[in-house]
C-alpha cells in the first residue's frame, strides 16, 4: 500500500488500541495489541508519518533508530542484588531500566501525555548481540525485564532485504504476533505531501514529467545509485535557501541529495531552464494581468514541455499566495477566539490576561509538543498582537465596553489585511486562467493547471472558501471528458522521451 494509507491504517489501529470500556479498561489488552510493522523501501516517509500521527492525535512519540544501541543501552546494565530463596541468600543479576523505556517515562513526565507510541526503526538490521532483544521486544512488549508502559503502542519499521545487506528475516513465532504492513512509493500520493509542505514547485513539476525519476534505487559498478523522497524533500529545502541567498544549485550540489548521476544532471538542466523561463516570461506581471502579444506568440511557439514548465512557474508563483492566504486566515481565526473570551469577560479581565493566557496556551502545547511549526507561529503571533493591541491601549489598563472598542477597531484593521491577501491572490488566479486562455485556449496545458490546482491542498482550501467562477467554469468543462485522459497520455509521452534520453 502507499504510505498515505499505511499512515490510517496505523491511525485506526492505536484509535482502537486506546479506546477504553466504562471501567477505564482498554478495550483491547495489551496482551492482544499486535505492534505494528512497517516494512517499506528507504526515505518513503515511515518516519514522518509518525511525528504526523503523533501530533494529529495529540499523544507522545519516542523513537529510536535501535541500529544506533548496543543490548547494554536498550536492556540496562546488569548488577549483583542480594535474594533470599528457600531461606539461603543467593546474589542474582539484574538489569538497570532500559535507556528507552526510560525514555518513554522521560516523555510522559516532560510532556504530561500519558498516552503514545514507541517507534523503533530499522528493527531489522541490529547486530547479532541484540537480535534477541529485538524479538523478545516484539512478542513480549519488554525490553529485559522491563514492559513498555501501559497506553503506549509498539510501532516498529524494516527495510526489506533487497534495500539492505544487514536485514534480519523475522520467524514465523514474530510474525504471528506483530501487524505487518507493506509499503511502497508512491508519487501521487507524495505530490499530495509535497504541496503540504511547501516543496519546491521546481521539484513538484519536474517529477510530474519525470514520474520515474521519484525513487529509484539501482546497483551499478560503482555501488548503489539511488533517487528518495528523502532526497528530493531536502534537496527543496536546500534550493529555497540557496534562492534567498543567490548562490546555484548546480549539478554537484544536486547529486549530494540524488545519488544517481543521470537524475541528478537531468534535473539540474531542468532547474536552470526554469529559471530561464521564469526570467523571461515574468511570472509575476502575469499574474498581476500584465503580459503583450509578443509573451504571447513566444509561449505558443515553444514546446510543449516548456508550456508545461510556464504552467507550473504559474501555479508555483499561486501556491506561495494560497499558502500566505490559508495561514493569514488561522491566525485571524485564532486571534478571533482570544478576543472572543475577552469580550465575554471584558467586565473582570483587561487584555493583557487574554495575552497571557495566549502565551501559556503556547508554552503548554509545546510542552506536551503537540504543535506543527505552522500552529506554533500561528500561535506565536497571534501572543505577539495581542501584546502591541495591549501596548495601543496606551497603557489604560481599563475594564468594559470602551476597551473592547478600541480592541474590535484594531482587530478590524488586522481582518482588513487579511481580506487584502485574499482579494489579491484571488485576482491572480483569475489572471492566471485569462493568461493561459489567452495563450491555450481550452487546451492540454490549461488541463494541466487545473489538474494541478485539484491536487493542491491550499488552492482546494482557498478556492472552497473564496471561490472561483473560472475555476469551476474550466474543473467542469475539462477535466470530465476525454481532453483528460489526453494530457496525461501526452504527459506520459514527455516523460517517456526524456528518460529515454538521459538513461
Amino acid at each position: 500500500m502507499d504510505i498515505k494509507r499505511a499512515k490510517q491504517e496505523i491511525k485506526d489501529t492505536v484509535e482502537a488500541y486506546l479506546m477504553k470500556d466504562d471501567l477505564g479498561e482498554y478495550r483491547i489488552p495489551a496482551i492482544r495489541q499486535r505492534p505494528v510493522l512497517l516494512m517499506g523501501p528507504p526515505g518513503i516517509g515511515k518516519t514522518q508519518i509518525m511525528e504526523q500521527i503523533a501530533k494529529e492525535m495529540k499523544i507522545g512519540l519516542v523513537a529510536y533508530t535501535i541500529t544506533h544501541h548496543t543490548r547494554q543501552s536498550a536492556v540496562g546494565l546488569p548488577f549483583i542484588r542480594e535474594k533470599e530463596y528457600g531461606g539461603s541468600t543467593y546474589s542474582v543479576t539484574e538489569y538497570t531500566m532500559s535507556e528507552i523505556i526510560a525514555s518513554v517515562y522521560e516523555k510522559m513526565e516532560k510532556t504530561g501525555v500519558k498516552e503514545g507510541i514507541l517507534f523503533i526503526d530499522e528493527i531489522n538490521c541490529v547486530s547479532e548481540t541484540l537480535a534477541p532483544t529485538m524479538l523478545q521486544f516484539l512478542q513480549n512488549k519488554t525490553f529485559g525485564n522491563q514492559k513498555v508502559p501501559r497506553g503506549w503502542i509498539i510501532v516498529a519499521a524494516g527495510n526489506p532485504p533487497e534495500y539492505n545487506k544487514s536485514v534480519r528475516e523475522f520467524d514465523v513465532v514474530t510474525l504471528d504476533r506483530v501487524r505487518e504492513i507493506d509499503v511502497e512509493a508512491d508519487f501521487p500520493v507524495w505530490k499530495e505531501y509535497a504541496y503540504l509542505q511547501e516543496i519546491h514547485p521546481a521539484v513538484i513539476s519536474y517529477l510530474e514529467l519525470r514520474k520515474g525519476n521519484f525513487y529509484r534505487i539501482e546497483t551499478t559498478v560503482d555501488g548503489k545509485a539511488f533517487v528518495t523522497a528523502r532526497g528530493w524533500e531536502d534537496l527543496s529545502e536546500l534550493i529555497r535557501v540557496y534562492e534567498a541567498l543567490g548562490k546555484t544549485v548546480d549539478r554537484d550540489v544536486v547529486y549530494q541529495f540524488i545519488r544517481q548521476r543521470s537524475v541528478a544532471k537531468d534535473f539540474a538542466n531542468y532547474l536552470e531552464l526554469y529559471y530561464k523561463y521564469k526570467k523571461d516570461y515574468s511570472v509575476e506581471d502575469i499574474l498581476n494581468g500584465k503580459w503583450d502579444e509578443a509573451t504571447l506568440k513566444k509561449i505558443r511557439a515553444a514546446a510543449f514541455d516548456e508550456h508545461l514548465s510556464i504552467v507550473s512557474l504559474i501555479n508555483g508563483r499561486l501556491d506561495e499566495m494560497f499558502v500566505q492566504s490559508c495561514r493569514a486566515e488561522e491566525y485571524i481565526s485564532r486571534l478571533y477566539e482570544y478576543l472572543i473570551y475577552y469580550r465575554d469577560n471584558k467586565a473582570v479581565m483587561m487584555l493583557d490576561d487574554v495575552r497571557l493566557m495566549a502565551e501559556k496556551d503556547l508554552e503548554e502545547q509545546r510542552k506536551a509538543e503537540s504543535l506543527t511549526r505552522e500552529q506554533e507561529q500561528i500561535l506565536i503571533r497571534t501572543a505577539e498582537t495581542l501584546g502591541r493591541f495591549t501596548s495601543e491601549l496606551k497603557g489604560e489598563m481599563f475594564l468594559g465596553d470602551a476597551a473592547f472598542d478600541e480592541v474590535k477597531a484594531m482587530f478590524d484593521r488586522e481582518n482588513a489585511a487579511r481580506e487584502q491577501i485574499t482579494d489579491h491572490t484571488g485576482e491572480m488566479l483569475e489572471n492566471a486562467f485569462r493568461f493561459l486562455e489567452d495563450a491555450f485556449g481550452e487546451s492540454q496545458e490549461m488541463v494541466a493547471f487545473v489538474t494541478e490546482l485539484n491536487a493542491n491542498y491550499y488552492s482546494t482550501k482557498f478556492i472552497r472558501e473564496n471561490g472561483s467562477e473560472m475555476y469551476y467554469r474550466y474543473n467542469k468543462g475539462l477535466l470530465f471528458d476525454e481532453r483528460q485522459q489526453e494530457i496525461v497520455r501526452q504527459m506520459d509521452e514527455v516523460e517517456d522521451i526524456l528518460n529515454r534520453g538521459i538513461k
